[in-house]
């Protein structure tokens, strides 16, 4: 990744700072309906210096595909916050909330994140080890204390046990999968999803209507990459 390209004219750091301001994220730490989150001024270092780490161990470890710094501000660390603000609602109102990240790979969207939401614990889960061993380097190396990684299929991972589980999918959501990923929340909590078209979510759900409970389709939006549609589908608990 150690590509020299910029997107638009811009040089990796003002993709990051801009695209950060774009998505609204506040430039200091504030709280929103109850859920603290961190500020650009500290958030960037903090970004900065997992995508850092990223790059040094990205070929050993085969966490990502990006071939500039540029491509990864964008298409994981942007792309990764773009729902940020859709999330509030499903964490605020809830006495504990725990996110699971559930097949991190590369702690992906879920360490970008933990680093934006930094009194939410985090549990990224992820089956290669050698992943596993990156995840919890970084988390050492930045103190990062909301964070932790659990090695596990998401078949073998804890049931009942977080408020939101999230995960970027790119296959389709089929009903073996929802029902891995359903298993995972506790009363009440939600599925949220990072997915692409419109037109791919409605035939994708329409294939699972009858096990899911309700769902939303909601635009998110990445900064720089006007050319691919983002949407989050938010998936809450069925009754039972």
């Amino acid at each position: 990744m150690s590509g020299t390209g910029v997107w638009n004219g811009k040089s990796w750091q003002d993709l990051l700072r801009d695209g950060l301001a774009a998505l609204e994220i506040p430039a200091s730490d504030t709280v929103l309906d109850g859920i603290r989150v961190r500020g650009v001024a500290s958030l960037e270092g903090r970004l900065s210096r997992y995508m850092d780490e990223l790059e040094l161990f990205n070929r050993v470890f085969d966490l990502v595909g990006a071939d500039s710094r540029e491509g990864l501000v964008v298409r994981h660390i942007l792309d990764s916050l773009s729902p940020w603000k859709l999330l509030v609602p499903l964490l605020s109102g809830i006495s504990a909330p725990h996110i699971a990240d559930a097949g991190t790979g590369a702690g992906l969207p879920g360490i970008p994140l933990s680093l934006l939401f930094p009194d939410i614990p985090v549990t990224l889960i992820e089956r290669m080890s050698r992943r596993c061993s990156f995840l919890q380097n970084f988390c050492a190396l930045l103190s990062l204390d909301n964070a932790s990684v659990l090695e596990s299929s998401i078949e073998e991972a804890p049931e009942g046990a977080y408020s939101l589980v999230i995960f970027r999918a790119f296959r389709p959501l089929d009903k073996k999968m929802y029902q891995s990923l359903d298993r995972l929340l506790a009363e009440n909590g939600h599925l949220a999803a990072w997915k692409g078209k419109k037109e791919k979510i409605d035939e994708e759900m329409s294939q699972i209507s009858e096990v899911t409970g309700d769902w939303n389709v909601i635009p998110a939006p990445v900064p720089f990459l006007d050319e691919h549609e983002r949407h989050l589908i938010t998936i809450a608990r069925p009754e039972k």
